[in-house]
């Protein structure tokens, strides 16, 4: 079993940016230009390494290695953005995985890009990147091939990252110490005030969990919830608005996560996704994704008004004019409101939220920054489901 945290550590320590990893400071999936970024490199890395495992780190800076670590992302949904774009598309994995010095909102994001013996090309255009365009890495640097004919072949080539991979890997395997240590750095450190508590599942995997514990009727909830699959050091869960259920037996761990969505400060919570974790005697897990969201709908002409006047708080945002009280608070609603608007046929709602983006950060009271966030994260769950 693989330490995520120390394959991180081992693939920064390997030279530079090569031809089966690549870094980057964080990922932009809410545009175009963002999406066909990403897709370019996953194909480039997967044509050039077709018998192992290549990677991407996210969250360090590309100059002086740093980890500065970036936000939580719930890549459920990751792997349909790929599927839909490329044609013999790999398998990737994404995982957030916890470093110490980071705030605890904070990540280095890890994506596997399985190896496929297939060469992967873009099926259908997407911002600049025009169909049939495959991409290969020489050295550090991502370049096109206008056919995919031409990409080499040979078995020299073919596993010329092999044996180095497979060696950052081995070097990066779990211990009984690694496992220990993080347990205790969980329980007794991090989340000491947050009701901890672990489980073993096979005799082998460890899986911990905090959490401010409430009880609605007969049902636990957890909020602000942080949950860690130790032995690879892999964050499973993070969020620090939404709620989650959490149910276990011998073989598995599920995790049901709720969010508040409603209008006029009357909010209800709707079960959005269960995630469940099958482990094996063999060491091997899995993890099961079932989307459970089913947006509220609400009268189209109270929700018309409801849009234009959130448009009007938009605009004076973005033209810099100072908000009352009541509208600061329901510029925190905003992200969530219009994202109902979306759910409920106002297709330009989406759009008009992503424009509000840079505006949304540069407050100083980043609340209405952290709910975009979190909306986007929602709908992209949607989308790919």
């Amino acid at each position: 079993m693989i330490n995520k945290r120390l394959l991180i550590k081992n693939l920064l320590a390997h030279n530079d940016e090569n031809s089966f990893y690549d870094k980057k400071r964080q990922l932009n999936l809410h545009t175009k230009e963002g999406k066909a970024k990403f897709l370019k490199h996953i194909c480039a890395l997967s044509n050039s390494n077709p018998m192992n495992n290549s990677y991407i780190v996210v969250g360090v800076e590309d100059m002086d290695n740093e980890i500065v670590g970036d936000d939580f992302f719930d890549d459920s949904r990751i792997q349909n953005l790929v599927n839909a774009f490329l044609e013999n598309p790999p398998k990737i994995q994404y995982e957030n995985v916890p470093f110490p010095d980071l705030p605890k909102d904070k990540v280095v994001g890890l994506v596997t890009i399985k190896p496929n013996n297939k060469i992967s090309f873009f099926k259908k255009n997407i911002h600049t990147i025009v169909a049939k365009t495959a991409f290969i890495r020489r050295g550090s640097n991502t370049m096109p091939v206008e056919e995919p004919t031409e990409i080499p072949t040979s078995i020299k080539t073919k596993s010329q990252n092999m044996e180095t991979v497979i060696s950052i890997e081995n070097n990066s395997r779990n211990s009984i110490a690694h496992t220990l240590e993080g347990v205790i750095d969980f329980m007794n450190n991090r989340h000491k005030d947050m009701n901890p508590q672990y489980k073993v599942f096979k005799e082998l995997f460890v899986v911990c969990w905090a959490g401010n514990k409430k009880k609605i009727r007969d049902k636990t909830f957890f909020s602000r919830v942080d949950i860690e699959l130790i032995n690879e050091q892999v964050k499973l869960f993070y969020s620090a608005l939404d709620e989650v259920t959490i149910d276990y037996d011998d073989r598995t761990f599920s995790i049901t996560e709720y969010i508040p969505l409603g209008l006029n400060d009357k909010t209800s919570y709707y079960p959005l996704e269960k995630v469940t974790l099958h482990f094996y005697e063999n060491g091997y897990y899995k993890m099961e994704t079932t989307m459970l969201f089913e947006p509220p709908e609400y009268n189209r002409k109270m929700l018309h008004h409801i849009y234009n006047s959130n448009l009007a708080l938009l605009q004076k945002l973005q033209k810099g004019i100072r908000l009352s009280g009541r509208e600061s608070k329901d510029l925190e609603n905003l992200p969530s409101t219009l994202m109902i608007c979306y759910l409920n046929g106002f297709e330009e709602a989406k759009t008009k939220l992503i424009d509000a983006k840079p505006f949304l950060k540069a407050l100083n009271n980043q609340t209405a920054y952290i709910y975009f966030k979190e909306t986007m994260r929602v709908l992209r769950k949607v989308k790919y489901n």
